[in-house]
């Protein structure tokens, strides 16, 4: 009523001038003095974000899954030293090099929970697909991965626990275990059921698998297109994150690398544990940071899954290149040395002296 009051004390003239300072949908315009309606865009978007994420990641861990062979999976258990080895990688140095990094830079507190939330994630099933370029221990990375992915639900909030406290103690950041709780149990139903299914049906479960490497690579662009929609400030960050998003895989890669050689393990497996700890599921990070922080918080933290997704692709292409480099080189160098060796073998190596062959042809 006062709406239609207000509007009839203005003339066509008034309007005209103030159609600058009012929006033409605004419910209430009294000279400069405007009431808008809510604009629940950027909710609905967010609870979509949410949805489809939640809903990807599900197929992306049940893709992973169907990856899974019982008895190779069995056998790693029955003798888990390499697992055990991918174990204090991963929940050791990937938490603790979080750690350092957040202390080293300085960084604000809630940007130091999204790199430590990211430090105790789970490994990432795109360091399968990685593990095989280059010829890694391909059992051995897919136990690996679903063993993180189920000891997460016990580890991940652990670590976050102990190496948050000095954040968090204020009360101005309260992490929301309940939900990272969640998270982590819908990642190992899709799992288990997809270990199931490739048990029952191998066939089915080859298809599953394809389709889920790409729905992962979609679900990247998504939270990339999306959260820049609802977060605009969010790339707008300190170079500090940046920085850290580079260093941080990379130390994956080399801590991983060095400590399965210091445990003794092969070479191939040595390249198969590096990857499985510098490639974290940054799916499940971004997941977890979307359903448990306020959008002010998100505007802060939201991008730094994506900038360690970037950068942990980019260095597993370098180390891809260089394995190939390397194993081209190798092979032509062995094809030199047995060219060589064929060579001396065709010479008659028999010493004739006077009419007599020495016993070494005989």
């Amino acid at each position: 009523m006062q709406a239609y009051l207000l509007s009839q004390q203005f003339s066509d003239s008034s309007l005209a001038e103030n159609s600058t300072a009012c929006p033409a949908n605004a419910t209430v315009c009294d000279g400069t003095s405007c009431v808008l309606p809510e604009d629940t865009f950027n909710e609905t978007l967010s609870v979509v974000l949410s949805t489809v994420l939640t809903i990807m990641l599900a197929l992306v861990m049940f893709s992973m899954g169907c990856n899974v062979e019982i008895k190779n999976f069995l056998r790693h258990i029955r003798r888990p030293w390499g697992i055990c080895v991918g174990f204090l990688c991963q929940f050791g140095i990937m938490p603790l090099t979080a750690f350092l990094l957040s202390l080293a830079f300085n960084i604000l507190p809630i940007q130091a929970v999204v790199v430590m939330i990211m430090g105790c994630c789970p490994g990432g099933t795109a360091s399968n697909i990685i593990a095989y370029w280059v010829d890694g221990d391909m059992d051995l990375s897919i136990s690996m991965t679903t063993c993180s992915t189920l000891l997460a639900m016990g580890m991940m909030p652990l670590c976050l626990f102990i190496y948050t406290k000095m954040w968090t103690d204020s009360d101005a950041i309260v992490l929301p275990y309940e939900s990272i709780g969640i998270s982590l149990v819908a990642l190992v139903i899709p799992v288990s059921f997809g270990i199931f299914v490739n048990h029952k049906w191998p066939s089915k479960a080859k298809i599953i698998l394809k389709v889920g490497s790409i729905v992962g690579a979609i679900l990247i662009v998504i939270v990339a297109v999306v959260g820049g929609i609802l977060y605009k400030g969010s790339w707008v960050i300190t170079p500090k994150l940046w920085i850290i998003g580079t260093i941080f895989p990379a130390a994956g890669y080399t801590l991983g690398f060095f400590l399965a050689r210091l445990a003794g393990l092969s070479w191939h497996r040595c390249r198969t544990v590096s990857l499985e700890t510098g490639m974290q599921n940054t799916q499940l990070c971004s997941t977890i940071v979307q359903l448990s922080f306020t959008p002010e918080q998100l505007e802060l933290m939201f991008t730094f899954p994506l900038i360690y997704s970037i950068f942990q692709l980019l260095f597993a292409l370098l180390i891809l290149a260089g394995y190939r480099l390397y194993r081209r080189h190798r092979v032509q160098t062995k094809t030199d040395v047995e060219k060589t060796e064929q060579k001396e073998d065709s010479k008659p190596n028999g010493k004739i002296n006077e009419g007599f062959v020495s016993n070494e042809t005989k």
